[in-house]
């Protein structure tokens, strides 16, 4: 007899995660106030070594840090969290000293010297182990790294809700809807004797259309999230003097570029980041590429190289014109030399330059294409939300969680499997065991996003990003 779905395994903790854990929780640096941090089983020696006396949980002690004779290393605030109810699942404590480096390095020699088996946490270690003692699931702990490294107020707020669980619920959701659907049709397949239609009965292939279409929402939301998280690496390019470097000024509202009648004056990448409605552009100015390259002195030439290099890792390409200069044979042939150059699959934004010039008339342009002044900011407004489309941004709404593209790819892979099922299901004679493959294969890939299924390769690579003490 078939067997109903089964709940996912428990998590194992891996043998380096039995030791007991230390690390300075603050940035480097100096500062008014430093955190070192310990993590483990049982915490009480290093409470007495260090702090001379038992804590109350949860409860701020103001008592000095005790050196190995017993002299006072500093004076601050002591909180020990018992497990269970604690950040790691695990005995925390926090030691919240003057923020010194020097100090903070003689806290740490302390904590490590005092308690036998501590050894100094590894990147992002106190969050997996939260994670692995269930305290968070893999989607709320990415966002604990999205909401430190968040860009803007936008993403900040989205990483919040991952982190308080809004998305995890939302892909709980599905995946219990998922579920239910692998249960009526491995019903259907263990009792094929029963005259009862199973599937036709509990209105099955109604509740997977239903599925695919909460799934196709959860998809577009987690799609803005990624690009709330990641944004937009944006290239301006064209050839020498249309005025990339004023363009890049102009967005990003300073003199970040040097900008001169002479041309071929960029000769490296000058990048900054600009947020559009909370979006991150990544925005990078590159050196005037040149139809004839061999005229161009050494330095011009390698910055054309990394011009090209910049162009082929872009979301997206501004190509610049000169609305001044449209028309003449020389400049339009560089132009067309230029174009055919372009990568296959980046989008590319014709926008003309120097629209404050004074022309008897406007020239014929580009399909499509966007005119604007760097100089006097004509047109910026429109550029902006024409960079927002091209990268699929919609208005954020206000309950928009963080994302990332293991997310995106992962809900792609779910969604992927659940056409397959609804192929097989509207068959006349449907094939059940592989509607049913299909849709465990879909409730797999949902749970790789909360972590239910995971491999250790995985989580080395996700908490390897963190910074140490976190």
């Amino acid at each position: 007899m078939r067997s109903a779905p089964t709940a996912p395994q428990a998590k194992l903790l891996p043998g380096r995660h039995q030791d007991p854990i230390v690390a300075i929780a603050t940035a480097p640096g100096r500062g008014a106030v430093g955190i070192v941090r310990a993590s483990g089983r049982d915490l009480a020696a290093l409470i007495q070594a260090v702090c001379g006396q038992p804590l109350t949980p949860r409860q701020a002690t103001l008592l000095p840090f005790l050196g190995e004779h017993g002299e006072a290393l500093d004076r601050g605030l002591a909180l020990h969290f018992p497990a269970p109810n604690s950040y790691t699942g695990e005995d925390v404590l926090e030691l919240q000293a003057h923020g010194g480096p020097v100090l903070l390095q003689l806290l740490l020699a302390r904590c490590l010297q005092a308690l036998p088996g501590l050894r100094l946490a590894e990147p992002g270690e106190f969050t997996e182990r939260a994670f692995l003692n269930d305290k968070l699931d893999l989607a709320q702990a990415e966002a604990v790294a999205d909401l430190i490294d968040a860009s803007t107020e936008a993403a900040a707020r989205s990483a919040a809700r991952s982190l308080s669980g809004a998305f995890s619920a939302e892909v709980t959701r599905l995946a219990e809807r998922t579920v239910q659907l692998r249960m009526l049709v491995e019903a259907t397949l263990d009792f094929p004797e029963e005259e009862i239609d199973f599937l036709e009965k509990a209105g099955a292939r109604a509740r997977l259309d239903g599925l695919v279409t909460t799934l196709d929402a959860a998809l577009a939301r987690a799609r803005q999230g990624a690009l709330l998280r990641e944004g937009l690496r944006v290239v301006l390019a064209g050839q020498p003097n249309v005025g990339k470097s004023s363009l890049l000024n102009a967005l990003a509202g300073a003199e970040l570029a040097i900008v001169t009648p002479i041309p071929g004056t960029t000769r490296d990448k000058v990048s900054e980041t600009i947020q559009i409605e909370g979006v991150p552009l990544h925005v990078t100015d590159t050196a005037g590429l040149r139809h004839d390259t061999e005229a161009a002195d050494e330095v011009e030439r390698i910055g054309i190289g990394r011009t090209w290099q910049a162009i082929g890792q872009a979301d997206a390409v501004v190509f610049l014109h000169d609305l001044g200069r449209v028309g003449e044979a020389a400049y339009e042939a560089a132009e067309a030399a230029i174009r055919v150059q372009l990568p296959v699959g980046v989008p590319v934004l014709d926008v003309y330059n120097k629209a404050d010039l004074p022309l008897a008339a406007l020239p014929t342009l580009l399909s499509g294409a966007l005119t604007l002044s760097a100089r006097t900011g004509q047109g910026l407004d429109t550029l902006r939300h024409a960079l927002l489309a091209q990268a699929g941004w919609q208005a954020a709404p206000e309950g928009l969680f963080i994302a990332r593209r293991r997310h995106v790819h992962a809900l792609q892979r779910a969604r992927e499997h659940l056409l397959r099922a609804q192929a097989h299901a509207a068959q006349r004679d449907a094939a059940l065991d592989l509607m049913a493959e299909e849709l465990r294969l879909a409730h797999r890939a949902l749970g790789e996003i909360t972590g239910q299924f995971s491999t250790e390769d995985l989580l080395g690579v996700i908490f390897g990003n963190f910074c140490i003490g976190k």
